[in-house]
């Protein structure tokens, strides 16, 4: 088979790979776990960021704004730089995008890895790196970047159908569970101005609590869908 023919057969879905039975709640009792330790999570919650400041951009650019570059912290922060006008429903969505991104992505990973598509979230997400490589402004944010693109690099194009599936639900439950860390952080610190909800409070005049209870909404509805998932390819629970 020649290159574009391998390249190929791995952006299409695995045929007869699906991930179901006990798997599925080994990696998902292993996606917890690590998630839980702090020495894992103080690595895992960049990738928790990354996310975070790609759906800032994702949006952002739908909106019709530009994103001209954003940046990785080792204190779980980030920032995402789109430009266009400074107030307005698109102002205001990019700004809301942050937060439920996370949770998005995870639930929507932990359904198509589950159902075999492992495969093509790979290639959109190898497709997504690089073109955030582009835009990263620090180096720690670079380094990031680059790991992830090797990791889902490798897995992309060495693991079998079942690994890239088991690999694609923990990434979307350490995503899932991330995004509730990460939502707690900013509620238990409501007077931080510069933090989403609070930046969302000045462009709208409505309180930051309303703006976090919009976050934990889609928060709670993602994380049921994936325990549905999870419980129905696990046999808990019928489809």
């Amino acid at each position: 088979m020649d290159v574009l023919g391998e390249v190929w057969a791995r952006v299409l879905p695995a045929q007869g790979v699906a991930l179901s039975g006990p798997p599925v709640l080994v990696v998902l009792a292993l996606a917890v776990v690590a998630v839980s330790l702090r020495s894992s999570w103080q690595v895992l919650r960049l990738g928790v960021t990354l996310v975070h400041e790609l759906g800032h951009a994702a949006v952002g650019v739908l909106a019709g704004r530009r994103f001209t570059g954003f940046v990785l912290r080792g204190d779980m922060s980030g920032h995402a730089v789109t430009v266009g006008p400074a107030r307005g429903a698109g102002r205001a969505l990019t700004t809301w995008a942050g937060y439920p991104a996370p949770a998005l992505v995870g639930a929507a990973a932990v359904w198509l890895a589950v159902h075999g598509w492992a495969a093509p979230v790979l290639t959109v997400v190898l497709v997504v790196l690089a073109a955030a490589a582009l835009r990263a402004r620090s180096a720690l944010t670079a380094v990031v970047v680059l790991i992830a693109i090797l990791a889902a690099g490798a897995l992309w194009w060495w693991a079998t159908g079942d690994l890239q599936a088991q690999v694609v639900v923990a990434v979307g439950v350490v995503l899932l569970v991330g995004s509730w860390r990460h939502l707690g952080a900013v509620v238990a610190s409501p007077d931080r101005a510069g933090s989403d909800p609070g930046v969302l409070a000045r462009l709208t005049r409505l309180p930051t609590g309303l703006w976090n209870s919009t976050f934990v909404l889609v928060l709670g509805a993602c994380t049921w869908a994936a325990a549905r998932t999870v419980l129905t390819a696990s046999g808990i629970h019928g489809s």
